[in-house]
């Protein structure tokens, strides 16, 4: 197994209440990262978690798509929202968004720790990686037009 860990900080112009609050709104993570189609089975019965599945879509040669389901549990602690990622090919992906004021808006610090089969490894973490920086632009996107 190989480990990576994939680091980004970014400035987002809202209060980090409202980042927090779209981060633990599984729908969304639709579009928020661009391998996410689909959100179902939302379960917010266990305090501080909310369990769900994902639908990642990933394309090959543009022509075949191949839908990867995954089950996410996001945890809350303070303004963290963490938890781990299981998808098949036994990778595992653990992540962290830390959010924290800076000045009018929020600092975020999102941190992923991937677990892959070394012949999968640098395909998951480029993949990862690719969704991380798309990530941080979208939210900046998204929640700019609640200024």
């Amino acid at each position: 197994m190989s480990n990576r860990v994939l680091t980004h900080a970014f400035h987002v112009d809202v209060a980090p209440e409202k980042v927090f609050e779209h981060l633990t709104t599984p729908e969304s993570y639709i579009g928020l990262s661009p391998l996410v189609v689909a959100v179902s089975d939302v379960d917010r019965s266990e305090p501080a978690v909310i369990r769900y599945t994902a639908v990642e879509r990933f394309r090959l040669l543009r022509i075949f798509t191949y839908d990867n389901p995954i089950r996410v549990a996001l945890h809350t602690d303070g303004l963290s929202v963490h938890g781990e990622v299981r998808s098949p090919g036994r990778i595992r992906m653990a992540y962290r968004f830390d959010l924290e004021p800076d000045g009018t808006g929020t600092r975020v610090s999102d941190r992923l720790d991937l677990t892959a089969p070394w012949l999968l490894a640098g395909f998951a973490a480029g993949q990862a990686r690719k969704v991380q920086l798309a990530r941080a632009r979208i939210l900046t996107e998204r929640l700019s037009h609640h200024l």
